[in-house]
């Protein structure tokens, strides 16, 4: 079908395009029926350019849309050529004071936590750096897109409302300029335009089957259904659904209305099993065609407006306009009326309008805000029946009118908004029981939805209530008083909701619904707070508020008493009536949002003191019923528990403390065990014993919170400082914490602040953090005497925890350990009476009968928690009674006197002792050792108070005897203590003379044992100077002057066996672990890629190393039969493991992976352990008279002829063989050489199986191939790999400055060593003549021979690589050779044509700028000798090299190119020929250049290689020179590597982290047109920004789907990679495609936190320390190993899909 359109496509462009918007416009301005006259056009043109096939072309169609129909528009609207027309007004105009940028999603919004008048005030980027917030504290997070910024709006900010770009101006416009305006505006906006023009319909009638985005469906199933339904690949489908996701809808079918209708069919079959259907349209194209144009249209308003203040404004007026059909008809009204009708992208467009246009402006803002309101219920109803989220809802508005204090002042006395909100809530829950309370059933997911829907409400009713009035009019009183009265309704409705009973017998089979009730109760804590706060600023409102609440409660509890019969208690001569009501067995409820707001008001009451002037007696029936609370309060929150704790005070406060407190004990139905004497002795059975001690621990647990929870402003003499400083103190009693531990852990209010900054100073110290972990605050050790150990919000893990922390310090500071009930405030007077619950006489009974329990020590229901609780609550009384005497004036009487009551005995008929004298008894008993500090606190209180009180002398006697009886017991109890420290003492230091004494014997039993210990410690120790040689002499690593080492021996421990055994030639394999992996760390090409690993010939490195293969290992060893035994056990038991589970782990078996045993360090192969192979392979006679490097290059060159003649030979068929052996005859073969010579594998089996498997195992890992042994490239990769692993180590090394033989970890020490030693010996398990082929191949590169074409050219080879190669290679000639060169011989020569290779590699790629820096003296030898050779090269290319630079300079680029091939030279020398390292260069600081030439016996002048060996090495260097690619480099038509070459370092980050984030938020996904990435991601290596975790992303990587990170690991990092989520602030490791972790940023807030997906939106910065750690991972190749262990310490993370990140 498509194809037929072309051309008539292209004709209707054409015809569109010769319109002209001139004459157009022209047209227009004579018509006499404008609005008719357009409509026709849009009519004629619009069809012809949207929708005309099944694909979407927006470029075209904007291009063409801009052309045809809004040019013409713009013409008419400027009378002139827009271009000139809109620059004019625009320089006319003066923009707004108001910034009104509005948010992309994932950009960064600043609030001013010192400024800002609520949290919802935020600034765009821009606007916060030109303005005075940067430097107060400020909160920083991502915006989701949709609101914007209120620079500018006096009323967001408490000061600096303004930035520098936003000062206050406006502007003027022309009135001519208005009229044409109005006209074009009001014509345009008219929405029945799109219904004048359907009759108008084409020829042929074609219909999209268009598809909505919904909320309920996953993508999965649009994609799956989608399929199905339009036959689609699944890639075509993922685009559907990803712009349906977008744009809230897509076309998925074009064509008649019967191929449309089928399709929607189907797709609402599938999608209705469940869940409601897909919402899918068959649409008229033409329809779809006027949408899109409306779309377009409105966009284009809100670019137009942009000009011009004043057209801005005639939009609002327009817009604002009532219609002819009266209420609701203007535009503004009708579009917020359709707004759940419409679909996301068409929300979005006309919600971008509104914002701005009439938000931007204060008039019609507020215009805007009022038809908002009268509109609110209409909206919310839509809203629920809807399914899109609220961001995309016009609902989502309210926060710009609501949270604006003048609009919502305006908005609650003209339009009622409070009570309308409330309303309007009530309604959408409609579930209630017989009593009329919230019933929440069985939520079905529909319902809870719907109910999560219903709390925004309470979002708005926040936003209302977010700023306190600072003056009252009597209009707001009113109707802020009805908005509460409705309030109270809500809270009614929640009174008692959800009541349960204790069950008994048997288990709880359902849990009751539960969740609901408290979701909601938890939404209105901070509604009902600032109601609180709203009352508060007003007395008035207060009183009233306090009336209508304390009504409402009491209609609430009318009911209980029906029907009851009161009951009588008595205890101590008390006796009260109260009804019966038992509540284990009754309903209890926890919701009581009634009582709890009746009691903060009464908090505000005594605070305000306005009590005094409206004495009101509380009636207590509702405290009597609340009693019944506090068994469940560990289920409450916070609020509640507060507010339940002041009601009860309130309570206390009015009433006879006897009375309440047997009113309690009957509550808690403990009443009869302290009114029925004996009572105690005659528990039935063990459970009820247990529930009793329960109850009476946490009924004296209450009863302490009665008496000393004052730190409640209007409760206690407080205020709202002191109450954080002192949950500051407890939480740090607990132990020292982390800034966002300690916010956590405190109230916030409803700004998101806890005001703990403003306290923090005076109680803590701040200790900053080292590389890992964080900041922590400890407390100052002076305020632990604060410390309240039964503190109201402690859990009881926390209250044991804190316990332990106190006592610990106190035995550190050597003090005693009572922990005594810190010194108390006063309470205010309306709480006042609250003390005498201390001394009253039934508290006294209890306190008495408790201890009486402890004293008789046997089956009475007495724990030792509760005794000391008894200790604390006496404690309390102690210093209630010192503080009075302390404070007390002349005239008044101190009527607390808790001591004498104390210090009576009880009454007749018991007879019992007093308070005092049983503790006094209880302070020796040795069953209460813990407690016997706090005893003695408690008497030594006593007596202090006794002293106070006695300042009359009146009984000294009395006093005098207490005290001595006092003292007398401690000093018994401290001679007691001394001794058995004493005795304790003496019988450790006799233990420990045993055991030195045995260790002694021991040592001397096994005197050779320890030698040999020695010896081997000595051998592997990581330090490399374990060697016999005397450190004055040179030592040589390499050629004929080799410093010779005596061998060793080695004797290592398989950690799975534990035995013992000398590595040897001819015993079992010994291995180490090891890992292998690809990298391109050293890479200084990343786009290189191997098109066919099969074909790929890795012989030659190229020098920018694009990628390697690095080996590790974590040094462990085994033998080789006990790995293949372990291994082969991982694998059976992975095998197992993917039946059951399908979870990946931490390593991947089948492709070799598994933990090592000991360390579990991620490994896929093992090394084998080898003694020094060169001085296995070199055991023939060295003859004195070695050649020199021509002699040898000679040799070398017949030796290869030979064997290439041979191997030529053996390729023609035998036939012919009688000529073979002729020409064998004429082939003069050199001296002493035997090609036929085969020699014997001196290794034993097992060795040489486990040579074949490392080197397989490198092949394999190393091109991505399948393991083949018999591949001829298996020893290269051998030697690359030992070659790369060497450079990055040296790369290390270098860049921490640190010295090249220093002491290094003994895991590198032993990979090294292994790994040099297993690729020198590889050749003996590899095929002879294949080793061959590859030396004469490398040998060819340096010497040109006739028989090796296109080699590269010297520019093109690393040579290390190279070096590394051929000396490994070597020996598979060499033992062909009788002539009696020895192999070191071979090795200097290699080395030293090597290095000449490299200087001319540096002279020819060095960069010759002159540096000016010429040095004095010129005439050093080596700059003239280098200079010498520089000209020469200068000759060879025939004058192309760039201009002689000066001799000093040139020496300079030698040296310091040269240096890293001379260090990885003498590691790779070291490990392979054993010599120990020079101790000069163990230390760091100097170059140490001249103790590297030594030390590879070279001369320090390396200039002098070339004199030396001039006659061979000018022809060389000319061959070398005519490269034609050495040409083209030099005439700059390609490029080479300079050396040295730089080390590769991760990306550099901004210090500021939000920098990050405004990149990333104008980062759009590359494939989905534009729009913004949901979760950009930063890869730190390349600086790529990449669009993760979409589908949008998705690509295929060896057939399968994965996401776009997963995909840039493979192509910037061979498998490894290192992001920054932006978004989240979190570095992701990936490692293939099922490996990965997140590991912790290296942006810190100012307390030294990390702040892993922005939630506490702390300003970050970079911490260079951290990010310099991440650096050295991935230097180290050690990302692999990190994810390895990360996987293992967590499981979790094994769950997650990698590969889609």
């Amino acid at each position: 079908m498509a194809s037929e359109l072309e051309p008539e496509v292209q004709a209707i462009d054409r015809s569109l395009l010769e319109c002209s918007a001139e004459e157009t416009a022209g047209k227009w301005l004579q018509a006499t029926d404008l609005t008719r006259e357009v409509y026709q056009h849009l009519a004629h043109s619009v069809p012809k350019i949207y929708c005309r096939g099944p694909n979407p072309f927006p470029q075209k169609e904007d291009m063409l849309a801009q052309h045809v129909l809004l040019g013409p528009m713009e013409w008419y609207l400027c009378g002139e050529d827009p271009a000139f027309g809109f620059p004019k007004l625009e320089q006319a105009n003066k923009p707004s004071h108001l910034c009104g940028r509005v948010f992309k999603v994932g950009e960064p919004t600043y609030s001013c936590r010192d400024c800002a008048v609520d949290p919802t005030c935020v600034l765009c980027m821009e606007c916060f750096l030109g303005s005075i917030h940067r430097d107060h504290r400020y909160r920083m997070t991502t915006s989701g897109g949709g609101g914007f910024c209120d620079c500018g709006d006096a009323e967001a900010w408490k000061e600096g409302p303004y930035c520098q770009k936003h000062e206050l101006n406006t502007s003027e416009i022309e009135e001519e300029e208005v009229k044409t305006f109005h006209k074009v505006i009001n014509m345009q906006i008219d929405n029945e335009y799109i219904i004048n023009i359907l009759s108008h319909r084409e020829k042929s009638d074609t219909y999209y089957c268009m598809l909505f985005n919904d909320e309920v469906h996953t993508y999965e199933q649009v994609i799956y259904t989608l399929q199905k339904a339009v036959n689609c690949t699944q890639k075509e489908a993922i685009g559907f659904a990803t712009t349906v996701d977008r744009d809230g809808r897509r076309s998925v079918r074009y064509g008649d209305f019967q191929y449309c209708e089928q399709a929607k069919s189907v797709i609402v079959r599938n999608t209705s099993r469940q869940t409601k259907p897909l919402k899918v349209q068959v649409m008229h194209s033409s329809i779809v065609a006027h949408q899109n144009f409306g779309l377009k249209l409105l966009s284009w308003l809100g670019s137009i407006i942009g000009y011009s203040d004043g057209l801005r404004r005639i939009l609002c007026q327009v817009g604002l306009q009532e219609g002819p059909d009266g209420e609701n008809s203007s535009l503004v009204d009708r579009l917020m009326l359709n707004d759940s009708k419409l679909w996301k992208g068409a929300r979005s467009v006309y919600h971008q309008l509104f914002m701005s246009s009439l938000l931007m402006d204060l008039k019609y803002k507020k215009l805007f805000a009022v038809r908002f309101a009268k509109n609110y219920q209409q909206l919310q109803r839509d809203f629920m029946e809807d399914d899109h989220e609220r961001a995309v809802s016009v609902t989502a508005l309210s926060v710009q009118f609501f949270t604006a204090p003048t609009l919502a002042r305006m908005l609650i006395t003209e339009e009622n908004l409070m009570t309308i909100i409330i309303k309007t809530f009530m309604d959408h829950l409609r579930h209630r029981d017989t009593q009329g309370r919230f019933q929440f059933e069985r939520y079905t997911a529909l319902q809870a939805f719907k109910f999560r829907r219903v709390q925004s409400l309470i979002l708005d009713l926040k936003y209302v209530l977010i700023s306190k009035p600072t003056e009252w009019s009597d209009e707001l009183r009113q109707k802020f008083l009805e908005g509460f009265d409705a309030f109270l309704e809500l809270l009614k409705c929640m009174q008692g909701m959800d009541p349960i009973t204790r069950q008994v017998g048997q288990h709880i089979e359902m849990e009751p619904e539960w969740e609901a009730a408290f979701t909601l109760q938890m939404k209105l804590t901070h509604v009902i707070s600032m109601m609180q706060d709203w009352c508060a600023s007003d007395e008035k409102v207060l009183i009233e508020a306090y009336k209508k609440c304390l009504a409402v409660l009491m209609q609430c509890h009318g009911g209980y008493t029906d029907g009851e019969q009161p009951i009588t208690l008595s205890i101590c001569g008390h006796s009260v009536e109260t009804i019966r009501y038992c509540v284990s067995q009754e309903k209890v409820s926890i919701h009581l949002p009634v009582s709890r707001l009746l009691a903060g008001l009464h908090v505000l009451l005594s605070k305000s003191e306005v009590a005094y002037k409206f004495p009101e007696l509380l009636p207590l029936k509702p405290h009597h019923t609340r009693a019944n609370i506090l068994t469940c309060t560990n289920l409450c929150l916070r609020e509640m528990f507060d507010k339940d704790i002041v009601m009860l005070q309130t309570g206390v406060s009015m009433m006879d403390p006897n009375h309440f407190l047997m009113i309690m004990l009957s509550r808690f139905e403990l009443y009869q065990i302290f009114s029925t004497p004996d009572y105690g002795k005659r528990f039935s059975s063990e459970i009820t014993h247990k529930s009793i001690v329960i109850m009476l621990n946490v009924c004296i647990y209450t009863l302490s919170f009665l008496a000393g929870e004052r730190f409640s402003p209007g409760v206690g003499q407080v205020n709202a400082t002191d109450e954080i400083k002192r949950e500051i103190i407890h939480q740090l009693s607990i132990k020292p914490m982390a800034h966002s531990e300690l916010v956590k852990s405190l109230p916030e209010d409803e700004n998101k602040e806890t005001g703990m900054e403003s306290v923090i100073e005076a109680v803590a110290h701040f200790k900053k953090p080292g590389l890992t972990g964080r900041g922590m605050y400890e407390l100052k050790p002076e305020c632990a005497k604060e410390f309240n150990l039964y503190f109201y919000h402690f859990s009881r893990a926390e209250q044991s925890k804190a316990e332990e922390a106190q006592r610990k310090l106190k035995r550190q500071n050597r003090e005693d350990t009572a922990l005594p009930p810190p010194v108390l405030p006063p309470f205010c007077p309306l709480f006042a009476s609250l003390v005498n619950i201390l001394q009253s006489d039934v508290m006294l009974c209890i306190m008495g009968t408790i201890l009486q329990w402890a004293v008789e020590h046997n089956g009475y229901a007495w724990s030792e928690s509760m005794l000391q609780r008894v200790l604390h609550l006496i404690g309390m009384a102690l210093q209630e009674e010192k503080q009075h005497l302390e404070n007390v004036t002349e005239e008044h009487v101190v009527t607390f006197a808790f001591t004498q009551k104390i210090s009576k005995p009880g009454e007749a008929p018991k007879n019992s002792p007093s308070i005092l004298a049983m503790l006094e008894t209880l302070q020796n008993a040795p069953y209460l050792e813990i407690h016997k500090d706090m005893i003695r606190w408690i008497l030594k209180t006593f007596n202090a108070i006794k002293k106070m009180r006695e300042s009359s002398p009146t009984s000294p006697m009395a006093e005098t005897e207490g005290t001595i009886m006092e003292e007398s017991s401690r000093d018994k109890d401290k001679a007691e203590r001394k001794r058995k420290a004493e005795i304790a003492r003496l019988r450790r230091e006799k233990i420990m003379a045993q055991m030195s004494e045995m260790q002694r014997h021991f040592i001397d039993e096994n005197k050779e044992l320890f030698q040999q210990t020695l010896e081997l410690d000595a051998s592997t120790s990581a330090v490399l100077d374990n060697s016999p040689v005397v450190s004055d002499m040179t030592l040589t690593a390499l050629g004929p002057m080799q410093t010779q080492v005596p061998e060793q021996r080695q004797f290592v421990t398989c950690i799975l066996c534990q035995e013992e055994q000398e590595v040897k030639v001819e015993s079992r394999a010994m291995v180490l672990a090891a890992f292998v992996q690809r990298s391109t760390v050293l890479s200084k090409n990343r786009s290189k890629v191997i098109q066919d690993p099969e074909k790929y010939d890795p012989l030659f490195m190229h020098p920018d190393l694009s990628c390697g293969t690095h080996t590790s290992s974590c040094g462990h060893i085994m033998h080789a039969h006990c790995w293949q035994r372990y291994f082969d056990s991982v694998q059976a038991k992975e095998q197992r493991r993917q039946q059951r589970l399908r979870l990946h782990t931490s390593y991947d078996v089948e492709n070799g992976e598994f933990l090592c045993p000991l360390c579990e360090c991620l490994s896929n192969t093992v090394i084998p352990l080898l003694l020094p192979p060169r001085n296995i392979f070199n055991n023939r006679l060295n003859f004195s008279d070695q050649p020199n490097l021509t002699q040898w290059i000679r040799t070398i060159s017949q030796q290869i002829k030979a064997l290439q003649f041979l191997r030529k030979e053996e390729s023609t068929p035998n036939n012919a063989s009688s000529k073979n052996s002729e020409k064998m005859d004429e082939l003069q073969l050199p001296e002493g050489f035997r090609p036929d010579f085969h020699p014997k594998n001196p290794y034993s089996e097992s060795i040489k199986e486990m040579l074949t498997t490392f080197g397989t195992a490198t092949y394999k890992v190393g091109l991505k191939v399948h393991p083949n042994e018999e591949d001829p490239r298996v020893p290269i990769m051998c030697w690359g790999s030992c070659a790369y692993t060497i450079q990055s180590i040296e790369r290390i090394l270098s860049d921490e400055d640190k010295p090249l033989f220093g002491p290094l970890p003994c895991r590198l020490d032993d990979c090294l060593r292994s790994l040099t030693r297993f690729a020198a010996a590889h050749w003996t398990v590899a095929s002879l003549s294949v080793v061959q082929g590859h030396f004469c191949k490398l040998f060819a590169s340096l010497v040109p021979n006739d028989g090796h074409e296109d080699l590269p050219c010297i520019l093109d080879i690393d040579m290390f690589h190279l070096l590394v190669g051929m000396v490994l290679a070597f020996p598979a000639l060499h033992c062909q050779d009788f002539s009696g060169i020895s192999l070191g011989t071979g090795d200097l020569h290699i080395f030293h044509l090597v290095t000449m290779a490299h200087i001319i590699q540096i002279l020819l790629t060095s960069c010759t700028e002159e540096n000016g820096m010429d040095q004095e003296n010129p005439s050093c030898e080596e700059e003239s000798e280098v200079l010498a050779l520089y000209k020469t090269l200068h000759q060879y290319t025939g004058s192309a090299l760039k201009e002689i630079p000066s001799g000093w300079h040139l020496w300079r680029s030698v040296r310091a190119g040269i240096m890293p091939f001379l260090k990885c030279s003498a590691l790779f020398f070291h490990y392979l020929n054993g010599v120990p390292s020079p101790p000069d260069i163990q230390v760091p600081g100097t170059s140490h250049f001249e103790h590297l030439c030594n030390y590879l016996s070279l001369p320090s002048n390396l200039i002098c290689l070339f004199q030396e060996n001039s006659e061979i090495m000018n022809s060389l260097i000319e061959s070398w020179c005519l490269n034609s690619e050495v040409k083209r480099y030099l005439e700059g038509e390609r490029d080479a590597i300079r050396y040295p070459r730089e080390s590769n370092k991760l990306i550099d980050l901004p210090e500021d982290y939000s920098s990050l984030i405004n990149q990333a938020s104008n980062f759009s996904c590359p494939k989905s047109g534009g729009d913004k990435s949901r979760a950009p991601t930063l890869c730190l290596v390349c600086g790529s920004l990449l669009c993760s975790q979409s589908y949008c992303c998705q690509t295929e990587l060896e057939g399968e789907d994965v996401g776009a990170c997963t995909a840039h690991t493979y192509s910037c990092g061979s498998g490894v990679g290192i992001f920054l989520r932006v978004r989240e602030c979190q570095v992701l490791f990936l490692a293939g495609k099922t490996k990965g972790c997140f590991y912790s940023p290296p942006y810190l807030d100012d307390y030294g936190e990390t702040d892993q997906g922005l939630r506490r939106g702390n300003p970050l910065h970079l911490c260079n320390e951290r990010f310099k750690k991440i650096q050295k991972l991935w230097h180290q190749h050690s990302v692999t190993e990190e994810i390895g262990r990360a996987q293992e310490a967590n499981q979790t993370l094994a769950g997650i899909d990698w590969q889609h990140l």
